[in-house]
């Protein structure tokens, strides 16, 4: 007899015994310092010495639409966890992007809302002004410097800060309209410090995204009356800031699978929906999330509903959708959502809903945040509703995940990708997307067609980017899952959302965990897709017909391996699909020959799928004479 143990240990080793034969990777000097150091193991696994810092973020904030003033105090108990002493540590300050002479990678930036940043009052450390040492702040990076704060040791910061919230440049966060805005990045945070790059030093610059260490937040946020906020976390002190009937709405909401109106276009006419006090303050308490934002309006009307995720506990996350009543489409917006959640929590990727509420944000964006969604309104039906999906299935990457988006992020939209690209039919049928195939196979193998991996950093915007960000990646998920199948594929990424989810796995670790998971080496999928330059391109080379034993030669001109799609079309109408999947090509093979065999004369034989890229269909047609 065989224990399960044991099972597991044969299974890693034949994996390994596998390695000899496949390709290796190439792991740059300061990830292998991480698996030298234990901190990764090739298991996919944190390795034994892994380490992640936190900090707790006490937050008070008085926000005035109408100048769009924010002024605040934060306090943060940071934790260094890690093995080392810390005698600097660096803050974001992302409202900084919109400092006069702050670099930006942004196009159509509008100069009148450039400010003088952020501006800080003041700094205690320990309960002592930081009078020593001035902050050092270039762009949207902060340093302070402090007393060296050793291994496992705490240190306390309160900042006082105030800036002015942007108009016209919406990048991510700002004024939507007047009475209406999405307030993101609105406090100074620290930055990640890792065990790969110690701090994380990149600007933000307005392309590349975020990368934050998992935290407990309570905020506070004053505003006056008439205004409601929508927050990540939930809200404590609905008693206190709603009139009584609103509050039972939202407790009715969290409860009901139906759709509840908490706030419609008459309790907006009538008023007395807040309580009647010049300003209040709403009180929210997020765990263990990655970053904190917030949304307000006076004018917004508000759908809710709520449905099981996870059915071992019963436990039920609530759906809103809340928005200017003027967009028509945002009526259906609550059932895209509510759909999406029951989704992703039952069908792909079957991981129970991680949050207790997603907010669907009428904005000016398509941006994901914990538990918040600023998403512009659409006329066309079927792109709100993948939109809905792909913002939304950011929740699992890379909030539960906590990836590296400003390095990495492909590691996430490539995730949201998969995400949009599967779920979307499961709540319309009719939703037709060509997966970025025709944009892919134009550029493919192009100067500006760089490998997945290249780091974001050193991307410019663009189509490659664009590429390398969303499709590619999607596509190589994509393809791992038509050959692992669907119940060995969501085996394997349960494997990596269990070992991963709250911390910050890197590519290395995703590859690993799939590569342990599945059983199966695929460092020679991992290479040729995410690694290497190259290009898709299949093609019809020959076909042999001897008494309807046909035998169809194909040819991989290019390096990048890509599902095989055969269609035959008779003559009296009738199709035979064939398909191989893209372990025909594990071997590094140029070539793969093909048998049918039919009573029926063929008319011809079509290689490639619309949701294939190739970027020669010329040379996939073999037409019978």
């Amino acid at each position: 007899m065989i224990l399960k143990g044991q099972l597991f240990f044969l299974a890693i080793f034949f994996v390994l015994l596998q390695g000899i034969a496949q390709p290796a990777l190439y792991i740059p000097r300061n990830i292998q310092d991480a698996f030298d150091k234990n901190t990764r193991s090739l298991t996919g696994k944190p390795g034994i010495n892994y380490w992640q810092n936190a900090a707790n973020y006490t937050v008070d904030v008085n926000f005035h639409p109408g100048t769009r003033e924010l002024s605040g105090t934060v306090n943060i108990e940071y934790i260094n966890n890690s093995p080392d002493t810390l005698k600097k540590i660096l803050f974001k300050l992302y409202p900084n992007l919109y400092k006069k002479g702050s670099p930006r990678s942004v196009q159509d930036f509008d100069a009148t809302d450039e400010t003088n940043g952020v501006d800080i009052k003041s700094i205690t450390v320990n309960g002592a002004e930081n009078k020593t040492y001035k902050p050092v702040i270039n762009g949207t990076n902060m340093i302070v410097s402090i007393e060296p704060l050793i291994p496992k040791k705490t240190v306390l910061f309160t900042i006082n800060y105030s800036y002015t919230l942007n108009k016209g440049s919406h990048v991510r966060t700002g004024e939507i309209e007047p009475g209406a805005a999405f307030i993101a990045y609105f406090f100074p945070r620290i930055a990640v410090y890792d065990d790969i790059d110690g701090w994380n030093k990149n600007p933000y610059t307005g392309l590349q995204e975020f990368y934050n260490d998992f935290c407990q937040f309570k905020v506070n946020i004053t505003v006056p009356k008439d205004y409601i906020v929508w927050a990540t976390g939930g809200l404590l002190n609905c008693g206190q800031v709603f009139t009584e009937p609103y509050c039972q709405r939202i407790q009715q909401a969290e409860k009901s699978d139906e759709i509840i109106t908490v706030i419609d276009s008459f309790d907006l006419q009538k008023g007395n929906i807040t309580a009647n006090n010049p300003t209040n303050t709403w009180q929210f308490k997020a765990d263990n999330v990655t970053d904190f934002a917030f949304a307000v309006s006076n004018h917004y009307i508000w759908k809710s509903s709520s449905l099981i995720v996870d059915t071992a506990t019963g436990r039920r996350t609530r759906v809103d959708a809340v928005f200017n009543p003027t967009h028509a489409d945002y009526f259906e917006v609550i059932n895209y959502a509510r759909s999406t959640v029951d989704i992703m929590s039952h069908t792909f990727p079957a991981w129970p809903f991680p949050y207790p509420h997603e907010t669907v944000f009428d904005g000016l964006d398509q941006m994901e945040y914990p538990m918040m969604v600023n998403d512009n309104p659409l006329d066309d039906r079927d792109a709100a509703i993948e939109l809905t999906v792909h913002e939304i299935f950011h929740t699992m990457f890379p909030f539960y995940m906590g990836t590296n988006e400003t390095k990495y992020e492909w590691m996430d939209e490539g995730w949201a990708t998969i995400g949009e690209w599967l779920i979307s039919p499961m709540i319309d049928a009719d939703i037709v997307d060509d997966y970025g195939a025709a944009l892919y196979q134009n550029i493919a193998g192009k100067e500006e067609d760089q490998p997945i991996t290249t780091l974001s950093t050193e991307q410019a915007d663009g189509d490659g980017f664009f590429l390398n960000s969303y499709p590619k990646p999607a596509f190589g998920y994509l393809f791992v899952k038509n050959m692992l199948g669907d119940e060995l594929f969501k085996k394997a990424l349960h494997y990596y959302i269990a070992q991963w989810q709250g911390k910050h796995p890197m590519p290395y670790d995703f590859f690993n965990c799939i590569n342990t998971a599945s059983g199966k080496n695929l460092n020679w999928f991992w290479k040729r897709w995410f690694f290497d330059n190259g290009f898709p391109d299949l093609a019809i080379a020959k076909v042999e017909n001897k008494k309807g034993n046909y035998t169809i030669l194909i040819n991989a001109i290019g390096s990048k391996p890509v599902p095989v799609h055969l269609t035959v079309y008779f003559k009296d109408g009738t199709q035979q699909k064939i398909h191989r999947s893209i372990q025909v090509w594990e071997n590094n093979n140029t070539n793969l020959t093909l048998t049918f065999k039919t009573g029926k004369p063929v008319q011809k034989i079509m290689l490639g799928s619309p949701l294939v890229p190739d970027v020669n269909k010329a040379d996939n047609v073999y037409e019978i004479q």
